[in-house]
């Protein structure tokens, strides 16, 4: 399983132009490879062939090095599910310093038992996103998501994390385009400017990597109880 999933991460890398360091390839490998043996007894991922967890997992979570750089910087992965995207970027950009937030503790609970064995180092929060952020308001120069919510409803729960200067990197498939122009007032009250939206194509399909940047603190109002953001977004 591994050596497919290196042929398949060493041949896309080339086509987004980045290069990794001294032994990063095989250690995303080793991590692709974690999830899906521990995802055989808890729900990680439907992704599982090895081609398709290279591209769609750890090439697909490289993409935000294209848009960003992270190197010495705070980054919070908001909602990470299985480590997607912050593990791959702290083991293509071992000087992040990563933060991996999930409100369920199983998962947490197994990457922070998996992690140490490979490397990575990053801090655990097991709670929810808008409960998490009372003590740790505007402190990360970067929020990043994937797969967690529509881009209005996100951005209420990764923009309050953000100091003023950084940016929340939002993860995005096909809909990218639908949900920006939906996010238009979110990004207005939350603080936030559009600074770019890039496309990289992937299966056959446009994944989007939307760079957010944090022009004014967050109102202390926001975030709100999820029932209330999810009842009536922003």
């Amino acid at each position: 399983m591994k050596n497919v999933m290196h042929r398949t991460l060493l041949a896309g890398l080339p086509e987004l132009g980045l290069e990794l360091p001294q032994g990063a390839s095989e250690r995303l490998c080793d991590f692709g490879c974690a999830v899906v043996e521990q995802n055989k007894v808890m729900n990680l991922t439907a992704i599982t062939e090895p081609e398709q967890v290279a591209r769609l997992h750890l090439l697909d979570c490289l993409t935000v090095l294209k848009c960003a750089d992270l190197a010495g910087k705070r980054l919070i992965d908001v909602g990470c599910g299985a480590g997607f995207p912050g593990v791959p970027l702290k083991i293509a950009c071992p000087e992040l310093k990563l933060t991996l937030l999930d409100s369920l503790g199983k998962r947490m609970n197994w990457l922070e038992a998996t992690l140490p064995g490979l490397g990575v180092e990053a801090e655990y929060v097991t709670a929810r996103a808008e409960e998490a952020v009372a003590d740790r308001r505007e402190q990360y120069d970067f929020a990043t998501s994937r797969a967690v919510a529509r881009l209005n409803i996100l951005l209420e729960l990764t923009a309050p994390y953000v100091k003023v200067g950084g940016c929340v990197l939002a993860m995005k498939g096909s809909a990218g385009r639908e949900e920006l122009a939906e996010a238009k007032n979110a990004i207005r009250q939350l603080g936030l400017k559009l600074e770019k939206a890039e496309v990289f194509p992937m299966d056959g399909t446009e994944h989007m990597v939307i760079v957010l940047r944090k022009v004014a603190p967050t109102p202390a109002k926001y975030p709100r109880r999820y029932a209330k953001i999810k009842q009536s977004p922003l």
